[in-house]
């Protein structure tokens, strides 16, 4: 069965469609991870609900972890936010001693971000709750299923990036790249 436009009557002429029409349920993709994610991130804010943090505040102090010397407007583009929020949110997170901003040498203009040692417990807590919500959240599904379909998601990551002209920022970046160093340097 063709699926058509309401308005035109037309079959739409693209890869969603013809995705639709195969009856693979690619068409709910989109929406299945964000579900995904979204249902990931409300267990996580209840399982650290004791630390009194933000959203906001968390995933900010992941990425830093992850990218230690990060820009602020870099982070306002991985966090989706505006910059003037995120200035605000490192205002209260350096008034709670968690992060530090150092001039870059690079650019006199621009402020670098690091954690302090102050941040530290927080995000072995942080890191703790992640790790064991990711083993309730994978229990059932094998270890080659998962590698199989952290692989698809890289992929299509990877497509999206392309998409996009090549720049893509994620929260993994800053760690990843460090790891890779490090593994060669071995």
């Amino acid at each position: 069965m063709a699926m058509t436009d309401k308005k035109s009557g037309k079959a739409p002429d693209n890869a969603y469609a013809d995705a639709a029409q195969a009856g693979r349920g690619l068409e709910n993709l989109g929406f299945m991870l964000q579900d995904v994610a979204r249902l990931m991130r409300r267990n996580f804010n209840r399982r650290i609900q004791d630390l009194d943090l933000t959203q906001a505040q968390w995933r900010a102090l992941s990425i830093l972890w992850r990218n230690p010397g990060i820009r602020q407007s870099r982070l306002a583009d991985i966090l989706e936010m505006q910059p003037i929020s995120v200035a605000r949110l490192l205002d209260r997170m350096q008034a709670s001693d968690w992060v530090e901003r150092r001039p870059d040498p690079g650019d006199r203009r621009a402020l670098q971000l690091y954690l302090t040692d102050k941040a530290e417990p927080i995000l072995v807590r942080i890191r703790a709750e992640a790790a064991r919500l990711r083993a309730d959240v994978l229990a059932g599904i094998s270890e080659s299923e998962q590698e199989e379909f952290l692989g698809m998601l890289t992929k299509m990551r990877g497509s999206l990036c392309g998409m996009e002209g090549g720049s893509c920022t994620a929260e993994t970046d800053g760690k990843d790249k460090k790891n890779k160093k490090d593994k060669k340097d071995e």
